[in-house]
């Protein structure tokens, strides 16, 4: 089985939130929980950048290690998942996790803000597929439709990928050896300037 992962880019996230929305609309979120965050780094610094923050779907996750009633498991493809009927509102994992996915839905005392809510990656719940159920828990169940979290199809730059975690490790190996291809070129043409015009000894 493949095991699902996302990769965000920094280099390409333009900090627009059409992945923020995108969840939202999609899943239902509850009103004051964002299941995905775009953090900017630097804000308004020279290297100033972002990047869109959900779940990272972790392979040692935190969240569960820390649950006193063992509501997270871990699917088959890899996804971090958690069942809100057994989930007793306790915070452990929103404290556990280091990105801040767990997020309580409702202010008030612990228990009293009602069950976790977290980024499923567009996978459900532990309720049948498509059910109303589940889709009143966790939203759409877009993997069991064959696709993608919509957040990812919906990155206008391509910024955040959502799939194969070895697919997505190509994907960004391509990226720097571009990148990396293109700084030298820019370096050469500098050069090249500053050495007024010289041509090229290959030509």
């Amino acid at each position: 089985m493949a095991r699902l992962k996302f990769y965000c880019d920094a280099e390409r996230c333009i900090e627009c939130n059409g992945c923020i929305t995108a969840c939202k609309n999609e899943n239902n979120v509850p009103w004051g929980v964002n299941r995905r965050r775009v953090v900017t780094i630097k804000d308004g610094e020279k290297g100033e950048r972002s990047l869109s923050v959900a779940c990272m779907h972790c392979s040692d996750a935190p969240c569960a290690a820390v649950c006193p009633v063992d509501c997270f498991y871990t699917t088959d493809d890899g996804l971090v998942l958690h069942d809100k009927d057994i989930c007793i509102g306790c915070g452990y994992c929103f404290y556990a996790c280091p990105f801040g996915a767990p997020q309580f839905p409702e202010d008030g005392a612990f228990a009293s803000r009602g069950k976790m809510d977290k980024c499923t990656f567009c996978a459900g719940g532990p309720e049948p597929d498509g059910s109303s159920e589940e889709y009143r828990k966790y939203g759409r169940n877009r993997l069991a439709e064959g696709k993608l979290p919509l957040c990812a199809e919906m990155c206008a730059t391509k910024a955040l990928l959502a799939g194969d975690a070895n697919v997505l490790a190509d994907i960004y190996r391509k990226r720097v050896i571009n990148r990396a291809a293109s700084s030298l070129r820019r370096g050469v043409d500098l050069q090249r300037t500053n050495l007024g015009g010289l041509p090229d000894a290959s030509s």
